[in-house]
């Protein structure tokens, strides 16, 4: 069963309503090009079939004697012939299902490259959402810091307090607004690293999800989907096809087999025989004499040579599969732990810093303390966002792993 566990950062939220990443998860399998890209190769490979599954153009030859041939018939004027080779009994039908195993590699090809996609999508779409949150508790930030500010200054001028408290936060606060401006002007280039993958215009505006929820994986998550891999796919898919490639190997080197028909122009004879001038129609067979024997050996060599290589690729991919899904769930849970944790101090922190600041109201003591407490839940609270982004991609690459269809 799984278990919810609800992030309370404390942030402010957006004024608008935040796309989820499944909006640019669909926006990027629209407009990029790469995946474009992809898909027309799958088509390109699909018009290979009936390339590979039709039988050769017949030949048409014609002849005309110069000297004209007499036979008892007639002087021959003209021959015409017409001949149709054909490969050996199943040739094209073994073509055909090694072109079309090859064609549906190419389309768990373009799959993979959709889900690596959508990768590439998660892996800039929560540095951003984490940066605009980041913005967020800097601006909270600061404005906490002024308040400070301003009770320092206070008591200062009532002779209660001391100048240095009111340097050391007016320090704070030009440290956080340096963070916040570096983070404003950062923003321009991660907008535009994901909008590149979106192909769309550089400045074009995101706007991100208002809050997210991790979730805690049950054990084996999704684990079985492994097989499912579209790399896997499409290397048991050429490894099909490579053995096929061995019977189209063997195939091709038996004779080819050829219908033919001559037609022979005959002109009028000097004798008065009752055939005289009739035109000649002969049927012909012929075979072709596969002798050289060495290119059709090198062929079927060739195909079982590449089914061992898919084979090992397969085989090395699979070990690949199962070392990252393991080390990748490991990432999760302990982002997951460290959310934890740190949801905890930042609560705790938060409740010890309510109670420290009114003991300085009260008493005008241990504004340093104050300040010090204040700076340990902003370092919290920038842990928790950053927690949270890692996950997040830590997941998008474990849906990546097991190809998971959004």
């Amino acid at each position: 069963m799984r278990k919810i566990l609800i992030l309370s950062i404390l942030f402010f939220a957006y004024n608008v309503e935040g796309q989820s990443i499944n909006d640019y998860y669909t926006i990027a399998a629209e407009n990029n090009p790469e995946l474009k890209a992809k898909y027309k190769e799958f088509e390109a490979a699909m018009q290979k079939i009936p390339q590979v599954s039709s039988l050769p153009d017949p030949n048409l030859s014609m002849g005309y004697f110069i000297s004209p041939v007499e036979t008892r018939l007639g002087p021959q004027n003209m021959r015409f012939s017409l001949t149709q080779m054909f490969p050996w009994f199943g040739t094209l039908k073994a073509q055909k299902n090694a072109t079309t195993l090859m064609a549906e590699s190419k389309y768990q090809a373009f799959l993979n490259a959709k889900n690596q996609l959508y990768s590439q999508v998660a892996t800039a779409y929560y540095p951003l959402y984490e940066l605009l949150k980041l913005k967020d508790i800097e601006q909270e930030n600061i404005k906490i810091l002024e308040s400070y500010k301003n009770i320092a200054n206070a008591k200062f001028e009532n002779g209660k307090g001391s100048l240095v408290d009111v340097l050391r936060v007016d320090i704070m606060i030009k440290d956080a607004q340096t963070n916040l401006d570096i983070l404003t002007k950062k923003e321009p280039a991660v907008t535009s690293w994901l909008n590149s993958i979106l192909n769309r215009k550089y400045d074009e505006k995101i706007v991100v999800s208002k809050d997210l929820q991790i979730i805690e994986l049950p054990m084996e998550y999704r684990k079985d989907s492994i097989t499912t891999n579209p790399i896997l796919q499409e290397l048991e898919l050429k490894k099909q096809a490579s053995e096929v490639a061995i019977e189209v190997a063997r195939k091709q080197g038996l004779p080819k087999l050829g219908l033919g028909l001559d037609y022979v122009l005959v002109g009028k004879g000097m004798n008065n025989f009752p055939d005289s001038g009739k035109d000649i129609i002969m049927p012909m067979v012929s075979i072709s004499l596969p002798i050289f024997r060495k290119k059709y050996n090198a062929a079927t060599k060739e195909a079982k040579l590449m089914q061992e290589s898919y084979s090992f690729q397969k085989e090395a991919y699979e070990n690949k599969l199962n070392g990252t899904y393991y080390k990748l769930v490991f990432e999760l849970e302990k982002e997951r732990d460290l959310l934890k944790l740190y949801e905890g101090q930042v609560i705790t922190l938060s409740k010890s810093l309510n109670l420290l600041f009114a003991y300085y109201s009260n008493a005008n003591k241990d504004f340093e303390e104050v300040l010090r407490m204040q700076q340990e839940l902003l370092k919290y609270q920038k842990m928790q966002l950053s927690s949270t982004s890692t996950f997040y991609i830590k997941l998008a690459e474990l849906d990546y792993l097991t190809a998971k269809q959004f």
